[in-house]
């Protein structure tokens, strides 16, 4: 069942956020996340979540494995976003897609009941992702070049026709969700201020892994 992102203002987010912690995944603001939910605790965060207006749920990354009886540690700042589609299967799973509303960091954990977990969620400090950023700032020719060379390098395929005519923030964010770039890579990406870090980080990250280049001095590091 599809609904729509919306323009959800910082107003609007809720002071208690549901998180999925999910090592290796990443969520940028109006990025397009599929997810296949199977595990009980999160098939009541998705319950949870399509019953309240917002359909928010927060993306954030783990830092260590889950480990029974003992809090699973988790990174500083995820991403909202908000449920758009969903459909359950005969098996009970939910397939649904989030759309990246805005990042957050992470304040203290709000008791649950339904097995997920929640948190108070800050973002004041990204309330530029509520807008569309700026095109420009940074080398586009260069990123492409470095990310095709990524993509032949790992045997992975593009349509380039396609990705090339795209606009900056689709570029950048949609192939920062998609490449397989590490955990600690894909957090640095995230936590860029701007598009135009995130664009000069992704093109480090590729052309370290191609061509003997080395990220740039201020790539983030996790």
């Amino acid at each position: 069942m599809p609904t729509t992102a919306g323009r959800l203002t910082i107003a609007d987010m809720p002071a208690a956020l549901p998180v999925f912690p999910l090592p290796g995944v990443l969520l940028l603001p109006r990025g397009r996340l599929p997810l296949n939910i199977f595990e009980p605790r999160y098939l009541a965060m998705v319950e949870d979540a399509l019953a309240r207006p917002d359909k928010l749920i927060g993306m954030i990354q783990p830092t260590e494995k889950e480990r029974k009886g003992k809090a699973q540690p988790l990174y500083p700042v995820g991403c909202a976003g908000r449920i758009t589609s969903w459909s359950e299967t005969e098996d009970g799973r939910f397939l649904i897609q989030l759309t990246g509303i805005a990042r957050f960091d992470i304040g203290a954990e709000i008791p649950s009941t339904r097995g997920y977990r929640m948190f108070d969620p800050d973002f004041g400090r990204f309330a530029d992702d509520f807008g569309e950023p700026p095109p420009g700032g940074f080398d586009r020719v260069r990123l492409l070049a470095a990310l095709k060379a990524f993509f032949s390098a790992e045997g992975l395929q593009g349509d380039w026709d396609s990705i090339e005519q795209a606009p900056d923030e689709r570029i950048v964010n949609t192939l920062a969700m998609l490449c397989p770039f590490s955990p600690e890579e894909k957090q640095g990406l995230l936590e860029c201020a701007t598009l135009a870090e995130r664009a000069k980080a992704m093109t480090g990250f590729c052309e370290a892994r191609t061509a003997g280049g080395t990220p740039p001095a201020d790539a983030p590091r996790h």
